[in-house]
């Protein structure tokens, strides 16, 4: 439990459903400007041809796990908010 609490600070904590809102909603923020960045990054790096693909794997890898963390950020707060979690 301390782990996730290491790795998921703000998923923890929700006292009311507009707190539990609030959070969601910031990770869905959050994921959706982390992945525009990584895709303009990506977008920008393409220009060049060989370096443009190692960054658009790189990108896709790195949105994918930023997706992910938002995911697994509004499991963990609602599965707090239901007390699910001690």
């Amino acid at each position: 439990m301390e782990t996730l609490k290491k790795i998921f600070p703000y998923s923890f904590g929700a006292a009311d459903v507009k707190a539990l809102i609030i959070k969601i909603v910031v990770y869905i923020v959050a994921a959706i400007v982390g992945g525009a960045v990584i895709g303009i990054i990506t977008w920008v790096a393409g220009i060049i041809p060989v370096v443009g693909f190692l960054v658009g794997l790189l990108g896709g890898l790195v949105g994918g796990l930023v997706s992910l963390y938002a995911l697994v950020g509004i499991v963990i707060t609602v599965l707090d908010y239901c007390k699910v979690l001690k």
